[in-house]
């Protein structure tokens, strides 16, 4: 019987591995790094990385975590990707918060948050974590029921955003909405078409933003409960501009207009 390769470790029993994620990418490890230390259980790198990731590899031996380098093809099977820009690690998944919890320790003022219905790409999630890191989003709201949740693709996509940003447990809708507009909150639908101008628009100062997931659009029921229905204006040429990039679209106009 051959003998497993040094990179592939035994499986570890399911509750560990759903409890794991694999991360990968420079800036999305060293944000892990430098937010939750604790959450990293295991380090693999290319030999090209040992000088930038010194206070790592430090951290690494005086807690015990275990890392390791290895060769570039290494890499690509334990990231399953090309993208992993010579580093790849295991780390510990972070719960959503629920929203009663989110809203009771949120500060007064001006806020943004994104509530995601039905957004599923995980390349899309990445940039959209990267855009609201950006503009200073304080939460990424899920529904009740969204399968949504962080992947090592998503993760190296948003460059570091994705510890810079919480994800938020929403209950029932019906609750949640109102949850949110007795914490002041406006809900602003995005869509396509027949919205207002974003651009000629007032935005609130504590407002959510609600997208829609790709291709389908918002759910018609979930349009007619918010507060207002905004739409990016173009040239016609396309049909509209993707959920990531029209998120980094509304996101500069909330972060103008405060």
């Amino acid at each position: 019987m051959s003998e497993r390769p040094p990179y592939a470790p035994a499986e570890p029993p399911r509750r560990q591995r759903d409890a794991e994620l694999r991360f990968y990418g420079l800036n999305a490890i060293k944000a892990v790094f430098a937010c939750r230390p604790q959450a990293i259980r295991k380090l693999y790198l290319a030999e090209a990385r040992i000088p930038q990731l010194q206070p790592l590899l430090k951290w690494c031996v005086a807690q015990r975590v275990g890392y390791r380098v290895v060769d570039e093809a290494d890499l690509h099977k334990l990231a399953a990707s090309a993208h992993h820009e010579g580093v790849v690690a295991d780390v510990l998944r972070e719960e959503p918060l629920p929203l009663s919890t989110w809203l009771r320790e949120l500060s007064a003022g001006q806020c943004c948050a994104l509530w995601l219905d039905g957004v599923g790409n995980p390349h899309n999630l990445g940039a959209i974590l990267r855009s609201a890191a950006h503009f200073g989003v304080a939460a990424l709201l899920l529904p009740k029921h969204s399968p949504l949740a962080l992947s090592g693709a998503a993760a190296r996509v948003a460059e570091g955003g994705a510890e810079a940003v919480p994800f938020v447990r929403m209950g029932r809708e019906d609750n949640a909405i109102a949850q949110l507009r007795g914490a002041g909150f406006a809900l602003a639908a995005t869509v396509v078409r027949g919205g207002d101008d974003l651009f000629a628009t007032k935005l609130p100062r504590r407002l959510v933003y609600v997208l829609g997931a790709e291709g389908e659009g918002m759910d018609a029921e979930l349009v007619k409960a918010c507060d207002l229905r905004l739409s990016i204006p173009g040239s016609g040429a396309v049909e509209s501009l993707n959920v990531a990039s029209a998120t980094a679209v509304l996101l500069a106009q909330w972060a103008r207009a405060g």
